[in-house]
């Protein structure tokens, strides 16, 4: 914001301000995205700097995908896998916030299924969630694995379903298991790794059986 001549300080609790209403309300019925958006920001700059609300919204949505795009090593293994397998998504949260996301990264092109808990009666945990994706794709759970980065969504719903296993990408400050956390069948360092997993045993480099140690996960 300091484009706008707002100092730093003040920058990071407005951000932080919107960042936690975003994340509370990330859509509401009964704006567009846009709208509902550049309201948060409005609210969050207060009087003094509202009438930037709409440029800040429009540098911060541009920012978003930008750094949030898939990798071309991603891209690749994701066009690889599809030659053998069919690859499912379910995402949580409300339907329009997260389609804008899957259709701003073009997901359509890497995956066979894409599920959104917001057009749905369930979300990750639920089993039904992942039955559903199952049923679309043409397979039953104990043919299917689910890859995930959150331990009490992806990979405790995974083992509820009882799908034929679970591959944690843990990819916030959290690498370690502790004793209350669900255990993942297998710990991934990159997604990437996903092609080792899948082709060879699961003993190839950085790939860890996190059942050998369940309170770290290593």
């Amino acid at each position: 914001m300091q484009l706008y001549q707002v100092d730093s300080d003040t920058s990071t609790k407005i951000t932080s301000t919107y960042l936690k209403q975003f994340r509370k309300c990330p859509d509401n019925s009964a704006y567009d995205l846009d709208t509902w958006r550049t309201t948060l920001w409005s609210k969050a700059l207060g009087d003094k700097y509202s009438y930037l609300s709409k440029k800040i919204y429009e540098r911060w949505l541009y920012l978003r995908y930008h750094y949030l795009g898939l990798t071309i090593e991603t891209k690749n293994m994701l066009i690889e896998l599809r030659k053998k397998y069919l690859i499912g998504l379910i995402s949580n949260g409300p339907s329009k916030a997260q389609w804008e996301k899957i259709n701003q990264l073009n997901l359509s092109n890497y995956f066979d299924v894409i599920l959104v808990s917001g057009d749905l009666p369930w979300e990750k945990p639920e089993p039904k969630i992942f039955y559903e994706a199952c049923r679309l794709i043409g397979s039953l759970p104990h043919n299917c694995i689910m890859v995930g980065d959150k331990l009490e969504t992806d990979i405790l719903g995974g083992i509820e379903a009882g799908l034929a296993g679970t591959v944690w990408l843990p990819i916030s400050d959290k690498t370690r298991l502790t004793p209350d956390d669900p255990k993942p069948g297998y710990t991934i360092k990159r997604i990437t790794d996903l092609m080792t997993f899948l082709k060879r045993r699961p003993d190839g480099p950085e790939l860890e059986d996190s059942c050998s140690n369940a309170s770290d996960g290593s």
